[in-house]
């Protein structure tokens, strides 16, 4: 794993899941990439607004969004002195998703890390919506850091599929990463509910004994309605360390982020969420 992203808005979740990435790939020679982007109405508050007035204002916003990044970087690399980790400051002007998908390709990202928001009165989510967006929109995998989560051993990872599709070896690359430098075991929880065919795609079965070491499979059938509490109680009941999933439309992301009650759906994810994306 070689070149990560970093997505802050220097909220304490985004620094949180900074500092996550940094213990977690703490063994491993990486380019860190601390990202900041900046949207026309953090400054345009007035359409009256003269251009040259903007233009002061904007140019402002992003030299104090640089001066914080750098003030990370500094602060981080003081307190960690990691010989592996290297550090680069970006901030950009422009809409997030596309910002994020640009300096993606162009720095060859392999791993997005981002901190989710935390949970509130009603406006409770499962997600901040710009991890949401970057989860469904991005083409680089993302690994989800929850709200207050710290960096513990990876020993046990689960894979939540509905094995709709067959997979391909680059799809799965980063959960082979993760699982063989963190020497973890893999659970893949095969789910089925009414909606579609779970079981349709075999031949994945073959191809996640032959890709990955120590894995076990285990196959559940559950109305859709009962999907979030079930994921939730396996990792509970299984110590389950990180979550996996892969993002297509219709999937089990969807249905995951898609806004609930907790009333509905008493899912709460404390642990990081990996996101594939299908190629």
């Amino acid at each position: 794993m070689k070149n990560i992203l970093l997505p802050t808005d220097f909220s304490k979740n985004s620094i949180n899941a900074i500092y996550y990435a940094l213990e977690f790939l703490k063994d491993q020679e990486c380019q860190f990439y601390i990202l900041n982007v900046q949207k026309a109405s953090s400054f345009i508050t007035d359409d009256m607004m003269v251009v040259n007035s903007s233009t002061t204002i904007y140019k402002t916003l992003i030299n104090a969004a640089k001066k914080s990044i750098n003030n990370i970087i500094t602060t981080i690399e003081e307190e960690f002195e990691n010989k592996k980790h290297t550090f680069h400051s970006i901030v950009d002007y422009d809409n997030f998703i596309d910002a994020i998908n640009q300096v993606s390709k162009n720095n060859s990202i392999d791993l997005i890390i981002m901190g989710t928001k935390g949970a509130s009165g009603l406006e409770k989510m499962l997600f901040g919506s710009n991890t949401v967006r970057v989860m469904q929109r991005c083409k680089a995998p993302v690994l989800a850091i929850p709200d207050r989560c710290k960096f513990k051993s990876i020993d046990t990872i689960a894979f939540a599929t509905t094995n709709s599709k067959i997979f391909k070896p680059e799809e799965v690359k980063i959960l082979h990463k993760i699982i063989t430098f963190n020497e973890a075991s893999l659970k893949i929880l095969h789910l089925a509910d009414q909606n579609h065919l779970a079981y349709e795609a075999f031949d994945n079965l073959d191809f996640l004994d032959a890709n990955f070491n120590n894995v076990n499979h285990e196959f559940i059938d559950t109305p859709s309605n009962e999907m979030f509490t079930i994921v939730h109680n396996y990792i509970q009941e299984n110590n389950i360390d990180m979550l996996a999933i892969m993002n297509k439309k219709h999937s089990f992301l969807e249905r995951l982020f898609t806004t609930h009650s907790v009333e509905r759906f008493a899912f709460k994810i404390d642990i990081p969420l990996l996101v594939m994306q299908y190629q």
